[in-house]
């Protein structure tokens, strides 16, 4: 890769795929055209430290290798300097080395060096000397060395090296003949710095070759895909309820592709919740406009049913005072219809109550018509009182018998034979709780509505219901400091238990309860 490819590399520029790319890939490359560019990406900085990683395995690399080429380089003129020797032992019949003066000069030539001599048995023999020859510096034995004696004999003729006369020896073949020669030590640096530039050179080639290759699979086959990711968050984060921004998981299949996989199900499941919120938001909406007029119209129904209880009608005297009990009560609820949306439901005003009176009340509340074959039936016992907020308790009992209702005028409603009945019983517990037991004797509940219970709008169990009257159930109870749940029985039907603390512990659960 030519020096410009590297530095734009290295600055960090981003490569698009191809506009007219007819792959699922052309949304994510959309995806990390929209990613804000930034000074310091991950691919620069993955770039950087492979470049410098592989740099430094070329230096440990040359550490030894410059003290080998510094070995090799001294043993080779070792070497040649007993071949010269040997030569001119063969050469002449009485075995002695002697070499004329032009001889002298073309050896020291070759060699570079100011003294050559071997060393046989104990014989030592001076192939050639310089007359300038003068005091030598340093002394190297190359029958002596280790590897750490190499490496720092190669880096101080580096570093301090040039100048210096050396006297290099060490024995050749078997070891029976020793080579001495001594030279200058500027030859050996040179041609080691000539080496060091070399390894230099090919050492950022190969790493420049090799980081860009780890720069290309990493930005192909990660960095990429995360700015894809990141660009998709950002265009969903932009407008979560359009589903069409949802990211398009690829077939990958490792922890990238398990990645897009997660990410693409918490943006579907987020859209789906925004959605839900923004319906429960029309809702409320609409809610309140119809509380606002249903409001006014039970108050003109108040009045008139005021006028109505001063008729001397015996049947309009016994039906008055229920019916004027029922708008005040429709008056309450639509006051505090919109509690459930806010964050809390209003603080029950506890009252001690006849349970079982109440248990009437709610039973004409709820007006069963003959018709129907229901039977309503108040197993309370008459003297059992209750620390209860009276207008609460009478949402909760009225909630659960008009599910109760719903349920067995829905279940075999021609067959006159099937029994349609609502229990409301309560008992005192031995550890001072009340319960009250709501029953009746109807299909009970289908599994959706039981792992959905007393949640809004999930716990609806007919067609078109909102499963409010459970879940504003729940909410008062657990007001009160008690706890409602579904008892799973052997006979047909739901059977719902209200269990209400002690009056010794009536405060410390109203403190510790909390109000969802």
């Amino acid at each position: 890769m030519s020096g410009s490819n590297l530095k734009a590399a290295s600055e960090g520029t981003s490569v698009a795929l191809p506009k007219d790319t007819k792959r699922p890939a052309d949304r994510r490359s959309k995806d990390v055209a929209r990613v804000p560019l930034v000074r310091r990406r991950i691919s620069t900085r993955l770039l950087l430290v492979t470049m410098l990683a592989v740099m430094l395995a070329e230096v440990l690399i040359f550490v030894p290798s410059i003290a080998n080429f510094r070995e090799d380089w001294l043993s080779a003129k070792i070497e040649t300097a007993a071949v010269a020797g040997l030569a001119s032992s063969q050469n002449n019949p009485q075995g002695d080395v002697v070499l004329g003066p032009a001889q002298e000069a073309s050896l020291l030539k070759a060699l570079d060096a100011k003294l050559v001599a071997i060393v046989e048995g104990d014989v030592s023999r001076l192939l050639a000397r310089d007359e300038t020859l003068g005091v030598v510096d340093l002394q190297i034995d190359l029958s002596n060395q280790n590897p750490f004696r190499m490496v720092t004999g190669a880096f101080n003729t580096l570093l301090s090296g040039g100048n210096r006369t050396m006297r290099v020896f060490g024995a050749v073949g078997d070891g029976s003949l020793v080579g001495e020669v001594v030279m200058s030590e500027y030859p050996l640096r040179r041609v080691m710095l000539i080496y060091s530039r070399n390894i230099l050179l090919l050492s950022l080639a190969i790493a420049s070759f090799a980081a860009l290759l780890v720069y290309g699979s990493i930005s192909a086959y990660l960095i990429r895909p995360i700015q894809a990711m990141t660009g998709s968050m950002i265009r969903f984060g932009e407008k979560p309820a359009d589903s069409s921004r949802i990211i398009r998981p690829t077939e990958r299949d490792d922890e990238i592709g398990v990645a897009e996989a997660e990410l693409a199900a918490m943006q579907t499941r987020l859209a789906d919740t925004l959605r839900e919120q923004r319906h429960l938001a029309d809702l409320g909406l609409a809610v309140s406009k119809i509380n606002h007029d249903l409001r006014n119209i039970l108050a003109s129904a108040q009045m008139i049913s005021d006028r109505l209880a001063t008729l001397n009608d015996p049947r309009v005297q016994r039906v008055a005072p229920m019916l004027l009990r029922s708008l005040d009560r429709a008056l309450n609820y639509t006051q505090s219809v919109l509690a459930y949306g806010r964050a809390v439901e209003n603080a029950p005003v506890k009252r001690k109550v006849r349970l079982k009176q109440l248990v009437t009340d709610v039973f004409e509340m709820v007006a069963v018509s003959p018709e129907s074959g229901i039977g309503c039936v108040n197993a309370v016992g008459e003297g059992l009182e209750v620390e209860v907020d009276p207008d609460q308790f009478h949402r909760v009992l009225v909630n659960l018998c008009r599910n109760a209702i719903q349920a067995l005028e829905g279940n075999e409603a021609d067959q006159p034979s099937v029994v349609r009945r609502i229990t409301i019983a309560a008992r005192q517990e031995v550890d001072g709780e009340t319960l009250v037991i709501v029953e009746d004797t109807g299909p009970g509940l289908p599994e959706r509505a039981r792992e959905n219970l007393f949640k809004a709008f999930t716990g609806s169990v007919r067609s078109g219901g909102t499963g409010l009257g459970l879940a504003i159930a729940a909410e008062i109870v657990e007001a009160h400091g008690g706890r409602i749940t579904l008892a799973d029985g052997t006979t047909p039907g739901a059977r719902f238990e209200i269990r209400l603390p002690s009056r010794s512990s009536l405060g410390a659960a109203a403190a510790t309860v909390p109000i969802t």
